[in-house]
């Protein structure tokens, strides 16, 4: 049962809660990021003519999109990264320890990867064709294109659905608490094993990741309106 001592109790950290947050949004901002990098190149494979970068890329996002995120994080920490024997032991801000960090920014970013790569081609194969062959026409060669005049249209196109990765991935991140990252989670459990109460940290650990998203998706919901004025007119 949750009561007014309780919250008082779990508000004692914090300071937990705070850091929780600061690395959760480093998290998912990093993610995000190193994810779009990484969807760009296999988007990039999936629809160039190699049949070999073809077929690798498209296994590799229907393995990470068929697989359990949970999963993918054990492996990437356990087996790829050997727990934290193979990272530095040192800490970002002074309270991030960065062998739990990495690992699961790497492990999220080739999850966000893999779905983002669906976006970014969906996106490119919105445009119109007769924009390449015009380019082509020009004298424009196929890396020139996709540069100048396919990508920018295309990423005006997807920028929502890539804002809204960035909400996903702040709520999925709360995962990583399950090897050691000290996000808003890993708050909830050190006041659990502090207080013996997890109700009032939880409920606090609930607002915090509302306050979060909501936001944010109202900011995305705004500019999406902003970007489609032009294409109405």
């Amino acid at each position: 049962m949750l009561t007014a001592q309780g919250f008082s109790k779990a508000l004692e950290y914090w300071r937990l809660f705070l850091q929780g947050v600061a690395c959760t949004v480093s998290l998912s901002a990093l993610t995000v990021l190193i994810g779009f990098v990484l969807a760009l190149i296999l988007a990039t494979c999936r629809m160039g003519r190699s049949r070999i970068l073809k077929a690798i890329a498209t296994v590799y996002v229907e393995l990470f999109r068929a697989t359990p995120m949970v999963v993918q994080i054990f492996i990437i920490f356990y087996v790829v990264f050997d727990g934290v024997k193979v990272l530095p032991g040192f800490k970002l801000f002074g309270f991030i320890r960065f062998e739990r960090f990495f690992p699961a920014v790497v492990a999220l970013s080739l999850n966000s990867g893999a779905y983002l790569s669906e976006i970014i081609r969906s996106g490119i194969q919105s445009i119109d064709g007769g924009q390449t062959e015009a380019a082509r026409s020009l004298g424009l060669s196929a890396w020139q294109n996709m540069r100048f005049v396919v990508l920018p249209q295309a990423i005006k196109n997807i920028l929502p659905a890539i804002a809204n990765e960035f909400v996903t991935i702040i709520k999925e991140s709360a995962i990583c608490y399950t090897i050691g990252v000290q996000d808003i989670m890993s708050a909830v459990n050190a006041v659990k094993g502090a207080t013996y109460r997890m109700g009032e940290a939880l409920v606090i650990a609930t607002a915090l990741y509302f306050c979060l998203t909501y936001p944010t998706s109202k900011i995305i919901a705004y500019f999406e309106r902003k970007m489609s004025v032009g294409d109405r007119r």
